[in-house]
């Protein structure tokens, strides 16, 4: 039998509600993954194993009693430090916030306890969350298991090293600008961003409510490394809560789409066309869904480079009045480069002009939600380029630049509210890539039906060891 840590979520849950194994094994065994590797990758940053070890003892004797079990009965899971942990500090990356001790949970780590998962650690983030390199002053520099000159994506870098490596079968991770998405591109593995309105989110430990760019456009998801996995922590991260006024009852399948289903593929990084390795990447996906059956056509969506300039607009400049001041304070030298380099070239909009660009909003996703009805399914780039080395967005302004003309694809996702799934593909240089497929709000099965049809042609290459010694 192989090790527990390379079992998938699902497979765990079913042998631990069938007694085939133990929920306290399962555990230990992710545990004892993490003693192993974790020292190399700084992945998991705050190790829970006594606490996690009780609840997975709990879950064994919930089994023996014969009670209702949730979908992730005693299965192992990680949590990102940015969000609200009983009884755990949310640093979100900040060495002034390392004793910032949560009363209660946010909503999505309380659905995950509610559907029977073991949180047994907390990954790590950069400062803020707010680069895609996960390196900060309190908790230290997360590597990526193929490479320690790559990154291993931000903000969910820590949750992206701790699945692909084997850690756990399943991490959480929030997505505002391709938190999700670019940090499994990195690692080789699955990352969902759901629907605005999917997932309920609130910080309960926050001391005012986030700007309104972030209320509309960031979420909470899971990163895997199977599209099974990804469709079940889902399942347990959506339930309701009143908390979050945004969170909207959807049912998690759709009805039928009419066959064959269309796909508009592009290699358009929403303004620059993606390399010639990811254009190659993406076409080589499109003819596997083709085999599938999809009916898969180059077609441009609407109003791509727009839709990211208007993120940006709209993302940073609302960051620029609620964080620019807690950053040049609280925040490492590495985050105070980073958010001068990305933010030099939004625009400083007044209050009319705030406002016009909210709804011009509202046109791009109308016009999105038209192409949507006519091509279900969007295949292109995650990124524009593989991996990128360590520092590129602090080195230079011109690096910072080069990170954000790649990331297009990325911004759009979230001023649109869309579903997106990043999967795996292929490799460039040694380095794992991937493609973005993109659906019509709330039609998160058809998105990941469809990285169902990728992951067949392309298996799985995690969990891995990390490629290089401490």
């Amino acid at each position: 039998m192989d090790e527990l840590w390379r079992w998938t979520a699902a497979d765990l849950a079913h042998a631990i509600r069938t007694r085939r194994i133990s929920s306290s094994e399962a555990v230990t065994a992710c545990i004892e993954r993490a003693h192993q590797v974790n020292p190399t990758l700084n992945a998991i940053v705050e190790l829970r194993a006594d606490e996690a070890l009780l609840a997975a003892r709990e879950a064994d004797r919930a089994v023996t009693r014969g009670d209702a079990l949730g979908p992730l009965h005693g299965v192992p899971v990680t949590t990102k430090v940015n969000v609200d942990q009983a009884g755990c500090a949310t640093t979100n990356g900040i060495v002034a916030l390392k004793d910032a001790i949560a009363r209660e949970d946010s909503p999505v780590v309380s659905n995950l306890r509610k559907a029977g998962a073991v949180i047994f650690g907390r990954t790590n983030t950069p400062a803020f969350s707010f680069r895609w390199f996960t390196d900060n002053d309190l908790h230290g520099r997360t590597l990526n298991p193929w490479s320690k000159a790559h990154t291993p994506g931000g903000s969910s870098g820590g949750a992206s090293s701790a699945v692909a490596s084997g850690m756990g079968p399943i991490a959480h991770g929030n997505d505002l600008a391709g938190s999700v998405r670019f940090p499994a591109y990195c690692t080789g593995i699955f990352g969902l961003r759901p629907s605005f309105g999917r997932v309920p989110a609130f910080l309960p430990s926050a001391t005012q409510e986030r700007p309104l760019s972030a209320q509309l456009m960031s979420v909470q998801g899971p990163l895997a490394r199977t599209v099974a996995d990804i469709r079940l922590a889902l399942g347990a991260m959506a339930g309701a809560d009143a908390r979050d006024p945004w969170w909207v009852p959807a049912p998690l399948a759709g009805p039928a789409p009419a066959r064959p289903i269309r796909v508009a593929m592009t290699v358009n990084a929403a303004g620059i066309d993606a390399s010639p390795q990811i254009a190659d990447t993406i076409r080589r996906a499109a003819g596997w869904l083709a085999d599938a059956g999809y009916l898969v056509e180059q077609v441009e969506p609407p109003d791509m480079a727009e839709a990211a300039a208007l993120w940006d607009t709209l993302a940073h400049g609302e960051a620029l009045h609620f964080m620019a001041t807690t950053i040049e304070e609280l925040g490492d030298d590495r985050i105070r480069r980073a958010f001068a380099g990305m933010t030099r070239n939004t625009p400083r909009l007044d209050a009319e002009g705030h406002m016009r660009a909210l709804a011009r909003r509202t046109t791009l996703i109308r016009n999105w939600a038209g192409f949507l009805e006519r091509y279900p399914l969007v295949l292109g780039p995650v990124c524009a380029e593989p991996p990128f080395p360590w520092g590129l967005d602090v080195d230079s302004f011109e690096g910072m630049d080069r990170v954000l003309r790649a990331q297009g694809t990325q911004f759009m996702v979230p001023l649109l509210g869309l579903p997106a799934i990043s999967a795996p593909a292929g490799f460039v240089d040694g380095l794992p890539v991937g493609v973005q497929l993109i659906g019509a709000r709330f039609r998160e099965d058809l998105v990941m039906n469809a990285a169902e049809v990728i992951e067949a042609r392309h298996p799985a290459t995690t969990p891995i060891d990390p490629t290089f010694g401490a």
